[in-house]
């Protein structure tokens, strides 16, 4: 519990705090260790308690990162709703919530087993049988949630994590960053998630609870056979797809699959919200109940495919972070400044020709047909015109992420020795940096040496990082500070800004 010391600072139109209550110090009650990795907007550390020398892990929110008056609401829900759902045996427990002047910390039970997929692959062997009771263990996750008034949001396996490194772990859902609380009825506009894992009625700006069955679905596609079921080369191929593509169940190893996990899935992965299974209806599926998923092990080039997806470019995935990093404040707000001015009429949305007169008053040199490309890639709904979070995303993309000094400086991030080469000992040591599991980094290598020498020069990493490549799928669509987002995969959080469309 958090003692009370004092009465919570008034508001303004930017708070500086997050709780409504002052909290004791956090280095009164703990002491932070290692990194142990980072997300959107926190660095999670190891952090022991000094009374009893318990283990647990701290997600720290440095506050420069918060921009506005919502950033500071979105952390609150979060702690709102981990403490909501905190009695749920497979819910990474909150212990307690510390606020300074620097950061707000979020300590929680601490989950030493890995992430779902790289646990699979440092098994060697899987089943049917046992995907069954990984996707209960998730559906019964979102079926409390759903029932506790929660949409998760940002279902992906990468936020599903085991609590220990023993054979029988339990597996604990984490991240509620994204998450909101909703009442029947209510629907969202939104843009939020994860490329890969986002349900189609999301990119349409108009969705329920039903999206969370959605992900759910995709990661059992991904646990049976190694490969996303909506993939492309660019993040708005991905996109395209998930509006539109056919789910492939012949190709291998879906032949040597049961019926009834292709009946589930099809039933998860329909593209109407009304007709999709709900969480509970998923727990009823025979497939599930019966019993009757089959034991035998799954194809041996389904874990080589699932090995090189759950390691997918942690190069780039690293890289985004230390380019971040240089964002400042200002950059960001300039942004928002920006987007101000172009729009002349004060809609709310921009329209290419507002886009066209604006960027020219502020001196672009960008051909029309730049600009319609900036324009296509960030009008992800294709309404015509660009709404805050879309040019946010867009114009980050565009002026900070490619940039050649960006690009350089990340390269010499890695590039520890200055040999004009990123080898495996480097991004050994990049990874403890980042407090990245070093797995598969033999993979990580080929997947961008593109001429088999064994290390990554210059040429080959601008490449990868400006490619749209499947490492887009491991990023979360969010504003703001969001690298997912700077990406140019859009993080519309425009309802906080302007009114969402009916």
């Amino acid at each position: 519990m958090n003692e009370s010391t004092s009465a919570p600072p008034p508001k303004d139109s930017k708070p500086t705090w997050v709780l409504p209550y002052r909290t004791q110090d956090l280095g009164e009650i703990y002491t932070l260790g290692r990194e142990l990795g980072q997300g959107q907007f926190g660095i999670t550390y190891l952090c022991t308690e000094i009374s009893t020398g318990h283990k647990y892990a701290c997600k720290s929110i440095p506050k420069r990162h918060l921009l506005y008056a919502e950033d500071y609401e979105d952390v609150l829900r979060e702690i709102q709703i981990m403490h909501h759902l905190s009695e749920h045996p497979h819910v990474v427990r909150i212990r307690g919530t510390y606020e300074d002047s620097v950061a707000v910390h979020l300590v929680m039970e601490l989950c030493e087993g890995g992430e779902l997929f790289d646990r699979i692959v440092k098994k060697g062997h899987f089943s049917e049988r046992e995907a069954a009771k990984l996707i209960k263990t998730i559906l019964g996750v979102v079926e409390t949630c759903h029932s506790l008034g929660v949409i998760h949001r940002d279902l992906k396996p990468e936020n599903f994590l085991f609590d220990s490194a023993e054979e029988d772990a339990a597996l604990k859902a984490t991240d509620f960053g994204l998450s909101v609380f909703y009442k029947p009825g209510q629907t969202f506009c939104d843009v939020v998630g994860s490329p890969y894992y986002v349900a189609p009625e999301v990119l349409r700006k108009h969705y329920g609870p039903e999206v969370d069955v959605w992900s759910a679905g995709i990661i059992l596609y991904i646990l049976l056979s190694g490969v996303p079921p909506f993939w492309a080369e660019s993040e708005k191929g991905i996109f395209r797809e998930i509006l539109q593509g056919k789910l492939d169940f012949h190709s291998e190893p879906w032949p040597g699959i049961s019926e009834s996990a292709k009946d589930l899935i099809r039933k998860m992965l329909d593209r109407n919200p009304k007709k999709r299974l709900t969480a509970h209806e998923v727990l009823c599926h025979p497939w599930i109940v019966d019993d009757i998923a089959p034991d035998k092990p799954l194809d041996s080039a389904v874990l080589s495919r699932l090995k090189k997806f759950s390691a997918m470019n942690k190069l780039k995935k690293m890289a985004l972070r230390v380019i971040a990093e240089k964002l400042s404040e200002e950059e960001i707000g300039g942004l928002k400044e920006l987007f101000k001015m172009i729009d002349t009429d004060n809609s709310g949305t921009i329209t290419f020709d507002e886009l066209k007169d604006g960027l020219k008053r502020v001196g672009s040199e960008l051909m029309e047909s730049e600009i319609k490309d900036l324009m296509d890639a960030a009008d992800i709904d294709r309404s015509g015109t660009i709404d805050y979070g879309e040019f946010l995303a867009a114009t980050l993309h565009l002026n900070k992420l490619e940039r050649e000094e960006n690009l350089l400086s990340a390269f010499s991030f890695f590039d520890k020795d200055g040999s004009g080469y990123i080898t495996i000992d480097e991004l050994q040591q990049a990874c403890k940096e980042f407090g990245l599991a070093e797995v598969h980094l033999d993979e990580m290598i080929k997947e961008i040496d593109q001429d088999d020498d064994g290390q990554i020069d210059y040429g080959e990493f601008a490449a990868m990082m400006r490619k749209g490549n499947g490492g887009v799928g491991r990023r979360t669509m969010r504003s703001k500070l969001n690298l997912g987002s700077a990406l140019g995969l859009v993080s519309n959080r425009s309802n906080e800004l302007i009114d969402c469309p009916p």
